[in-house]
């Protein structure tokens, strides 16, 4: 089962004459299947925590093990592809390359390890065949609704079936129809992955969704 365990997270930036700490004290243990809700106020450090999650940033102090792994005691190329194995990312505005059709979007995380197999290929269709989109592999972004372009987004964070989604307000460039359908896709698929999902959010339907709420407040979950 996949187990993610942070403890006592820290970490501060310096400023001019001394340091802005972000995150001071920061734990939680998930496991399989479990879904967390992060909110507060902008600026309280949630991108920060996220970021240290996904492995774009260290701590300061502190640990994170996801599937008892430590990914900052890797190296460069190391991090990098357990970074594309273990965890997905979806973001508010997408990020879709514009270029490139709705299979071939979903097929990114693969190009960190070399070129697409006839097993990702296949299980790429199937994921946008869950999100609904079978009838536009060939599509590009430009010519999707929001709605579908984050439905993408979800079917990309899941390619490499990772341990660890995190979310960015994915719901928050959606009209209200569309993010709860959105969300119900996401909390579907992820429960039935298996993957731990944690999402930052302003938006409190969206966090009521999760199976917990946590709230960032002093660089403390609380």
């Amino acid at each position: 089962m996949a187990t993610l365990k942070v403890d006592h997270l820290a970490k501060s930036y310096p400023m001019a004459g001394e340091s802005l700490h972000v995150l001071t004290d920061v734990s939680m243990e998930l496991s399989g299947g479990d879904s967390l809700a992060i909110v507060g106020p902008s600026g309280c450090g949630k991108s920060t925590l996220l970021q240290i999650l996904g492995t774009l940033d260290q701590p300061d102090s502190g640990s994170v093990l996801i599937d008892n792994a430590n990914p900052f005691e890797l190296n460069e190329s190391q991090l990098a592809a357990f970074r594309g194995k273990q965890i997905g990312f979806i973001f508010q505005d997408h990020h879709l390359l514009p270029q490139l059709s709705v299979m071939e979007n979903v097929l990114v995380p693969t190009l960190a390890v070399g070129k697409p197999s006839a097993e990702d290929l296949s299980r790429a269709g199937e994921l946008l065949e869950a999100v609904g989109l079978a009838s536009r592999t060939g599509h590009l972004p430009s010519e999707l609704s929001g709605g579908e372009r984050e439905r993408v987004a979800i079917a990309r964070a899941l390619l490499m079936q990772p341990t660890l989604i995190l979310a960015d307000e994915p719901t928050g460039n959606l009209d209200r129809t569309t993010a709860d359908s959105v969300t119900q896709l996401l909390l579907e698929l992820q429960k039935s992955s298996g993957a731990i999902l944690i999402t930052v959010t302003h938006s409190d339907t969206l966090a009521a969704a999760m199976d917990s709420q946590r709230v960032l407040e002093d660089g403390k979950l609380v």
